[in-house]
């Protein structure tokens, strides 16, 4: 299994989690709480690893 690192972050408007992974163009996700967060970017990293895209 492959490790990624996220930079996590809280936008001050929506009250959300927001996250990217550097270096990793497409992988970045919200979410209302760090786990759903962690959630969303798993699947996204999930996509783009199918698509080839990394």
């Amino acid at each position: 299994m492959k490790s990624f690192t996220a930079v996590i972050g809280r936008d001050h408007e929506t009250g959300l989690f927001v996250g990217y992974v550097p270096g990793f163009p497409g992988a970045h996700s919200q979410g209302e709480t760090l786990d759903e967060l962690n959630d969303n970017l798993h699947e996204v990293i999930a996509m783009l690893l199918e698509d080839g895209q990394r």
